[in-house]
Parts: structure tokens; C-alpha cells; sequence
């Protein structure tokens, strides 16, 4: 007889789980674990790797502007029909635009809004400075709008968005400037990007928790997270960048209060996924002190 093969374990995933099991007060400690070595590595290449740091930032903006317009494609193509098919067509394009978290998660490319929830982690357990902090997020701002530019430059040399697409993109940017013209228009859009970040994060969260092994579940967590916030018209900082140099190089879009709207955008993403979040798992999975207590 021929001896059985045994299933290959990660070691740290079974010892995560074993420290769950005798330590189930904080059953968050597998997360922030995660979380801190990720930024220890995203602070290596700030510090010493910049270039290639905001290359990966690039190719989330690049997945983000390429996804985001097959998105408005997809809007475009079923916007002129009847509502059951419009409401449809909503659905297939949320869907699609949430495989974009997906690939920035497996090609471990770097996104803002993930990042902030990392930095506050991090900041709270002392792992990084406020400066490094903005540091960090500042140089994944600029590589995903330079990513989002490319996609934006190559897509104006065809006519991908075009017609209804093209029409359907700038009715929703003039709903997000709109938000401008009064003070409960900010908040409106300060809350929805509050709203979003916090369902981008939730998502990562369940992906970072050592608990769940399956990629098939793991990505249908980060899909159905985007597509809540797309069908809900929640506010995505570099995805409203991406739809903003598309439009923008159509020469359609007012740039001044382009960028303010982006500034609210991000101000709201990070009491998303920064406090809600990331501040918030950090404190109610921090054993320092309770644990040393608890052996006296």
C-alpha cells in the first residue's frame, strides 16, 4: 500500500488559528499581524525602492481605468433601455468593475484607499510615523493617477468611450460636481466616501484575517464590496480620478472642481477605511496591557 499524502499547512496560518483557539479574546490578532508586516514592506519601498513603489501604484490605477471604463461601457450600452434592463445592466457593470480589487490584490499592486486603512494601523501601534504616514499615501495617490492618466491618454485614441458610454459617464460626473454647489451637497458626497472606503476595507479585512483560505471566497467578498458601493453611488477617490482624466481628456469636465471633489472624495475615504476601520480594529484588537493584566 501505498502511503497517503498529506495536505501541505502553512505553518503561521495554523499557529494563528491554534492562538485563536487558546486566546480567543482578540480573534483580530491574525489581522493586524498581517496588516503590520505589509506595511512593513510598503515602508522598505518608500524608503528605498521608490520608483518601483509607484509603479505598483500605477498598475492600480491602471486596473482601476480599465475596469472603471468597462464599466460606463457596460452603463452605456444599457442606459437607452427599458428600466428592468438598465437596473440589469447596473448590476453586470458593478460586478465587473469589482474584479479590479481583485487583480490589485493578487498582482499586489498598491491602492489608496486600502493603504489607509494600513497607515492607521500602523500609526497606532507605532509602526509608522504621521509623516512617513502621508509620505507613503501621497506616492500611492501619484502612481495611481499616473496609472489612471495612461489609461485615460490611450483610451482617447479610440472610441471605447464614445456615444452612450461617454453620455452616461458625464451625467454621473456632473452629479459628483454638482455636490459642490452647496454645503449639504459636501456632505452628501463626505458621507458616501465614507461609505465606500469602509466597504473597500471591510472587505480586505475579511481577506487579512488568516480565516479564510479559498480564493473563490476571498474574491467574491472584494467583488461584492465594490459592487455594493458602485450600485449605491458611493465615492471612490481613484476611481472618480480615473473617470475625471477620461472626461478630462475629452476636454467635458470643469478640472477646478474636479480636483475639489477628489479632495472631499479622499477626506471621506479616510474616515472610511482609516478610522472606521483601521483605527477601529487596531484598538479593539489590542491586547497590550489587558493580557499582561490578566496573567497577575
Amino acid at each position: 500500500m501505498t502511503e497517503q499524502s498529506q495536505p501541505i499547512v502553512d505553518p503561521e496560518l495554523a499557529a494563528a488559528k491554534e492562538a485563536e483557539k487558546t486566546k480567543p479574546l482578540f480573534p483580530g490578532r491574525a489581522f493586524i499581524s498581517t496588516v503590520l508586516d505589509a506595511l512593513d514592506s510598503k515602508e522598505t519601498m518608500t524608503g528605498r525602492m521608490i520608483g518601483r513603489y509607484i509603479q505598483r501604484a500605477a498598475m492600480a490605477g491602471i486596473l482601476v481605468g480599465v475596469f472603471f471604463a468597462a464599466f460606463w461601457v457596460i452603463m452605456g450600452a444599457t442606459s437607452k433601455a427599458d428600466p428592468g434592463l438598465a437596473v440589469a445592466g447596473k448590476v453586470i457593470a458593478g460586478i465587473t468593475f469589482g474584479w479590479a480589487l481583485v487583480l490589485i490584490y493578487y498582482t499586489n499592486s498598491e491602492l489608496l484607499t486600502s493603504n489607509m486603512m494600513v497607515v492607521s494601523i500602523g500609526a497606532y501601534h507605532k509602526r509608522i510615523g504621521w509623516g512617513e504616514s502621508l509620505k507613503l499615501l501621497s506616492l500611492c495617490l501619484l502612481g495611481n493617477l499616473l496609472g489612471a492618466l495612461v489609461v485615460a491618454v490611450i483610451l482617447r485614441f479610440s472610441s471605447i468611450i464614445s456615444g452612450p458610454s461617454l453620455d452616461a459617464m458625464l451625467a454621473a460626473a456632473n452629479t459628483k460636481l454638482a455636490y459642490l454647489d452647496s454645503g449639504f451637497g459636501v456632505a452628501d458626497l463626505f458621507v458616501r466616501a465614507i461609505f465606500c472606503n469602509f466597504c473597500i476595507n471591510i472587505a480586505m479585512l475579511m481577506v487579512y484575517n488568516g480565516k479564510l483560505t479559498n480564493d473563490f471566497t476571498k474574491c467574491s467578498i472584494m467583488v461584492v464590496a465594490v459592487f455594493v458601493f458602485t450600485f449605491c453611488g458611493f465615492e471612490h477617490s481613484v476611481a472618480d480620478s480615473a473617470m475625471f482624466l477620461i472626461l478630462g481628456m475629452h476636454g467635458v469636465i470643469n478640472a477646478g472642481k474636479a480636483v475639489l471633489v477628489i479632495v472631499v472624495a479622499i477626506l471621506g475615504n479616510i474616515v472610511g477605511g482609516g478610522i472606521l476601520i483601521g483605527l477601529n480594529f487596531a484598538t479593539m484588537n489590542d491586547e497590550r496591557g489587558i493580557t499582561a493584566g490578566a496573567r497577575r
